[in-house]
Order: C-alpha cells, then structure tokens, then sequence
C-alpha cells in the first residue's frame, strides 16, 4: 500500500471510474492518504460519485507519472466517515478544510478493500500487488 500512496501523491491528479447504470465515469481526483492501515479517498455525498460507489462500490483508479509509468488501482469502497477520520483527512491535507468540516452532513470518506495495484511501464514491464 504503501508504494501505491507514494505512487498516488507523486501524481497527484489521477483518475477515479466508477459506473452510472452500465456507462463508465470518469473524474479527476487528488486527495488520498493512509488513515489506520487503508489508503482513503474523500468525496461529496452531494456529487454522482458517492451515488455511483453507493450503488455499486467497484472502482479503479489510473495515472501517469512524468517518465511514463503508470498505475492502475481497483478494489471496493467501503464509506469510513466519522469526524476522526475527517480530522485526519484535514490534517493529511489541510486544503480540504477550505471546502468541509468535522461537523459538516456532506464530505465523506472512503477506502479501497480488496486493492489490487498494477505498475507499468512503457517497457512492457509490469508488477501486480494486493492489499
């Protein structure tokens, strides 16, 4: 987990698919942080995102690193939003303090459960992990 978190804040815009029914969505993403153990991302119960992960929990994410690797990530969400989790997302990046707080009903936060993280490169060469 820990190579996909460096991986993830190196590149810190990446790329969350989720589905609408059967239709692929995609959407630039930017915060993730380890919160006791699982990487987390945070969301707006208010966006189609939280809709399309409650409705379905099967996600993948994707970037690209400036020398041509990439990543791709899938797994489950599982929703953990409670006030220390959102604490610690506003510790982990205090940006988001801007947009929510501890006592707010909309930002919520989720991790990824049965991860599976694909490295690639434009070599050919690949590295699967599990988490």
């Amino acid at each position: 987990m820990d190579e996909v978190l460096k991986f993830l804040k190196d590149n810190p815009t990446f790329y969350l698919a989720t589905v609408d029914g059967n239709i692929p969505k995609v959407r630039p993403f930017g915060f993730v942080m380890n919160y006791e153990g699982k990487l987390h991302f945070g969301t707006n119960n208010k966006k189609d995102v939280y809709k399309q992960l409650k409705a379905n929990p099967h996600f993948e994410v994707s970037t690209t690193s400036k020398t041509g690797e990439w990543l791709r990530l899938k797994g489950k969400a599982v929703f953990n939003t409670n006030k220390q989790s959102k604490q610690a997302a506003f510790d982990s990046a205090p940006f988001l303090s801007q947009m929510y707080s501890v006592d707010d009903t909309i930002f919520e936060l989720f991790y990824i459960e049965e991860a599976e993280a694909t490295f690639n490169t434009m070599k050919g060469d690949s590295k699967t992990v599990q988490f």
